[in-house]
């Protein structure tokens, strides 16, 4: 009975596609994510081949750099690309195992991949401010944190796959996801850990971790730890990293956290199907704005990613006469001993 409610549920959602958007919308949506889906493969290959291949990048403290480009890596290769396809097609072809699979896939790495964005606020917290005390960051604190995320993300995305909430079509009907609309109570009671553990803690930690850091660059700047103005300058420098990181993170995750709540605490509230889809599409292009942020705003990557996408050739690093801070900020984390409130 269940199975044709399902087959009856796929055949009413293909016969009603152009109710929900003309067929030039889903071409359009098509070539969108193509965009973002090609472009976040292209870099975060990059980032993952430049750190096998040069020694120096394979360090403990850019294990979560790299970590998140494969996490953004397998949402663009299994999340984009897809939708890619179904799109262009103007209806969610793969059935329903493919609907699981696939909002599987998606919820799995793009968890981790925000999992990873809290983990590199942290780890840097902890470089610089040295909560512990002379504890160093070493290899072990490194896999730790890329173990968690992956973990974590296992952890609540698992859960649909054996009857605790479950992926169902979202937006326009082309790709799958949480089931928000459900008003079923174990649903419902998935629906809002989910939120917390996977959003709102990540976001939390975010928020902490850089606010601390910028406090401690703060004082060290006052006390004048460093000579000639270093610690200025780096405050500066992950002062303006920091507000982009945030500001990346609320424009991709904040509108579709902020649905989805809104439709499971809000039961007669309506969204048209193509601004739901707007959320969706949002977090999918993080998988292009993180390499960009933390990767190419780190000069030892990024001189290293762009002599590996031209070919050798890096036509910025001649005129770079000044040396830069590393957004990691460990050389004022080396000489600054400001202890923790």
């Amino acid at each position: 009975m269940h199975e044709e409610m399902e087959s009856e549920m796929g055949t009413a959602a293909s016969e009603s596609i152009a109710e929900v958007m003309p067929r030039i919308g889903y071409t359009i949506l098509a070539v969108i994510i193509g965009v973002f889906s090609v472009c976040g493969v292209i870099l975060n290959v990059t980032v993952i081949a430049v750190t096998l291949k040069h020694k120096q990048l394979r360090q403990p403290l850019n294990f979560a750099l790299v970590n998140l480009a494969v996490a953004d890596l397998g949402c663009a290769v299994f999340g984009g690309l897809p939708t890619v396809v179904t799109n262009a097609m103007g209806y969610f072809s793969l059935g329903r195992a493919g609907c699981v699979l696939e909002g599987f896939a998606v919820a799995f790495f793009g968890i981790a991949a925000l999992c990873s964005v809290a983990i590199i606020a942290l780890e840097r917290c902890m470089v610089v401010c040295r909560p512990v005390g002379s504890i160093s960051f070493q290899m072990r604190h490194a896999v730790f944190g890329v173990a968690v995320s992956w973990l974590w993300s296992f952890i609540w995305n698992t859960p649909p796959l054996f009857g605790w909430g479950r992926f169902e079509l979202e937006g326009v009907r082309t790709s799958c996801a949480p089931d928000w609309y459900s008003r079923d109570l174990a649903n419902v009671s998935y629906i809002i850990c989910y939120f917390l553990l996977c959003f709102a803690l990540p976001f939390s930690v975010i928020v902490f971790s850089y606010t601390r850091l910028l406090w401690t660059l703060r004082q060290v700047s006052r006390l004048q730890v460093c000579e000639g103005g270093s610690a200025a300058r780096a405050e500066a420098q992950v002062s303006c990293m920091v507000v982009m990181m945030i500001l990346a993170f609320l424009l991709t995750w904040l509108p579709y956290a902020t649905f989805a709540l809104s439709v499971i605490l809000i039961p007669d509230l309506y969204i048209d199907p193509v601004i739901a889809t707007v959320p969706m599409y949002l977090t999918k292009s993080s998988t292009v704005f993180n390499p960009i942020i933390y990767i190419f705003m780190n000069r030892q990557f990024r001189d290293r990613a762009l002599s590996f996408l031209l070919c050798g050739r890096n036509p910025w690093a001649a005129g770079a006469e000044e040396e830069e801070e590393e957004t990691t900020v460990s050389s004022v984390s080396r000489s600054a001993t400001v202890s923790p409130a």
